[in-house]
């Protein structure tokens, strides 16, 4: 009790747990963005409750990974290595990292998807003749909503695994994350 205490009475504490809640509101607005471009590529009466569930889905993703944090904080441990070096430093050490751990991979993974899922988007906006190409959906504006529920899952899992990953990294603390 007394080191919980004593954590709370600290200001480097409080500024983290301020900074967090300010980043967690900005990555929550991504969020809630692409949840709003899918669910209104839906028919209007099912628009509603793609959004309720799309918004309940990453309530869900996001406390779900907050409550296994501490196996999240060890994913950093590499996982495999290019095995490449650039020139040595001044130690001898490389200058870049060809290391992968679990959390690179699924960085690398959600930041694929974003670049694809955004520039879909933005072609889909943009373009005002349908060319027939992969990125192309302006036939078909519709999407099932099966298909709208697993792409805003997909979303929710990347922007949450992305908020509890910046938590991990902006304070030791884990009552503060």
């Amino acid at each position: 009790m007394a080191g919980m205490l004593a954590l709370f009475t600290d200001p480097a504490v409080w500024a983290a747990l301020l900074t967090l809640v300010v980043m967690e509101i900005v990555l929550g607005i991504d969020n809630l963005i692409f949840i709003s471009i899918l669910s209104n590529k839906l028919p209007a009466h099912q628009q509603q409750k793609a959004r309720r569930l799309g918004i309940a889905l990453a309530l869900v993703l996001r406390l779900g990974l907050l409550s296994m944090i501490a196996w999240i904080v060890g994913l950093t441990a590499p996982v495999f290595d290019l095995g490449l070096s650039g020139a040595p430093g001044p130690h001898g050490e490389p200058t870049f990292e060809t290391e992968f751990s679990w959390r690179d991979l699924i960085l690398i993974a959600g930041g694929l998807f974003l670049v694809w899922k955004a520039t879909r988007e933005i072609h889909h906006s943009m373009d005002p003749t349908p060319s027939g190409d992969l990125l192309d959906k302006k036939g078909h504006r519709a999407i099932g909503f099966g298909s709208a529920i697993v792409q805003i899952l997909l979303l929710d899992m990347v922007f949450s695994i992305d908020s509890i990953l910046t938590a991990v990294g902006m304070t030791d603390h884990l009552p503060v994350m």
